[in-house]
């Protein structure tokens, strides 16, 4: 089929003009075997991946160097299946009950036979990442409770990010920063090829060519306006728990190319996050922990969904979609001392009050409304079994008589002080993406693939998941289809 240029602007790129005196960068002028787009864990490892299978790779990075790495920065683990115990994982977790995890979330894999593929994939993830230059962290205790199922990096995201990087100079790999890809430019003997890549740069436009390109620049969860043509003004409220920066440009840029679209537009992981944290990427330390200790209430001061449904590695993250969906897109989490210190403090601090009046005074929630609200709640707590109150597990101590229920570490809501925090929808990324076959070749919406454009990470993981998200599956993910990507552009490019 064939392709027409197209290009697009970007309203975060800041020009300047090359310095008087600086020696030009030869590296926009030469050939390479393969140009990355990205700067995070997929792009990384795409990178490396290629560079280890011989070819010269050029990756490009839209942030500054001290805010590289994307969304990665703010990682701390990964999920892959093993079959035994070591220093870092406290038990063994089966390619198949990953499997059921993932097939416990959301509606389950939007692939198949992709799931599996990655799935299989990861055994091997972990030795990979260590032979790159990744150290690993003692198996840790906390709330989400991976300490079997997930691998933490020393020094989290931002080090494994770092580490990355590093190993990259020594591979011999090519890094620009501050290069905004803009533009892809279609051969126009063959449609179907990506003849060059248009970078904004602070010096200027640069085309870049290559045999072989691999997008890897995450989803759209920073475009607003992109997110409203879903959500509506709705989308306005929402945080961005990363950088800027993923606003889809490269993603757009291949669907109005021709590519076959993955995943659910509407789609996204979200979580939820401090009210009083900043707009753009405030990260993993934002995320708020308390919600299966309490409940949870709306603007109205009402409780809208189960607050233990399941143990909270499997639903932390539909509790960002559980807030978009309210009024005002605001929601309030509420406990009491019985569970004050039991899981990680929000990062700027609760509110804090002898009565429930009070304390819905101070976060601008009605007394009478909450106060209802809990009464029915300790009433539905008594109606139920009772019985031990463990986070380590599913417990069966339920509500009974209330809809919505509360499943599992349902106990009153009785003992002062109260504390509460509000609540936002912070996201992480988006699920629409662009299709790939097994060797992460890019498909196009006519049935057929891209000849040379390849693609890892978030901007292809809608072929994997679906509605909903386990924690530490998106690194999984990066680094899988990463290897594949790099793989397979680099034997292209070579062959």
């Amino acid at each position: 089929m064939k392709r027409r240029f197209s290009r697009t602007t970007s309203r975060f790129h800041r020009r300047a003009p090359l310095q008087p005196g600086a020696a030009p960068d030869t590296a926009w002028d030469q050939p390479w075997d393969v140009a990355v787009l990205g700067g995070g864990n997929a792009a990384l490892v795409s990178a490396l991946t290629a560079a280890d299978h011989g070819a010269r790779v050029l990756l490009l990075e839209r942030a500054p160097a001290v805010f590289r790495g994307g969304n990665s920065r703010h990682t701390r683990n990964v999920r892959c299946a093993h079959d035994a115990a070591d220093g870092y994982v406290t038990g063994p977790y089966p390619g198949a009950e990953l499997r059921r995890d993932l097939d416990g979330v959301g509606s389950g894999p939007s692939d198949e036979a992709l799931a599996d593929l990655t799935i299989a994939e990861s055994r091997s993830v972990p030795e990979w990442m260590s032979e790159h230059g990744v150290r690993w962290q003692p198996a840790l205790r906390g709330t989400l409770g991976l300490a079997r199922t997930n691998r933490f990096f020393l020094g989290g995201g931002k080090a494994l990010v770092n580490s990355y990087y590093r190993t990259a100079q020594r591979a011999g790999i090519a890094v620009r920063y501050e290069a905004s890809v803009q533009g892809l430019e279609w051969s126009a003997a063959d449609g179907g090829t990506c003849a060059a890549v248009l970078v904004d740069t602070p010096a200027g436009t640069r085309r870049v060519t290559a045999k072989t390109v691999i997008a890897a620049s995450g989803g759209f969860e920073a475009n607003i306006g992109w997110l409203s043509r879903y959500w509506g003004d709705a989308a306005r409220n929402y945080h961005v728990r990363g950088p800027r920066y993923n606003d889809g440009t490269v993603l757009d840029l291949l669907l109005r190319a021709g590519a076959e679209r993955a995943g659910e537009e509407r789609g996204f992981h979200a979580v939820a996050v401090d009210a009083r944290s900043p707009k753009f990427d405030g990260g993993i330390a934002t995320r708020l922990d308390s919600i299966p200790f309490g409940i949870v209430v709306n603007a109205e001061g009402r409780r809208f969904y189960d607050e233990g449904e399941d143990i909270w590695p499997k639903r932390y993250a539909i509790w960002g979609g559980n807030i978009a969906r309210q009024p005002g897109q605001i929601a309030y989490a509420l406990w009491d001392s019985q569970v004050q210190g039991l899981f990680l403090p929000p990062m700027y601090g609760a509110y804090r009050d002898d009565t429930l009046a009070g304390l819905s005074r101070q976060l601008g929630l009605d007394p009478r409304a909450v106060t209802a609200t809990v009464d029915g709640f300790n009433a539905a707590v008594d109606q139920g079994p009772g019985g031990d109150f463990t986070m380590a597990e599913q417990d069966g101590r339920r509500t009974e008589g209330i809809d919505p229920p509360k499943s599992n570490w349902a106990q009153r809501l009785d003992t002062p002080p109260f504390y509460g925090v509000p609540m936002r929808p912070g996201i992480t990324f988006t699920y629409l993406g662009v299709a790939v076959t097994a060797g992460a070749r890019v498909r196009t919406a006519d049935g057929g693939t891209f000849g040379n454009v390849f693609a890892a990470g978030e901007i292809m993981s809608g072929n994997i998941l679906s509605s909903g998200y386990l924690a530490g599956f998106g690194m999984t993910i990066g680094t899988v289809w990463g290897r594949i990507a790099g793989r397979e552009a680099a034997l292209y490019a070579r062959g």
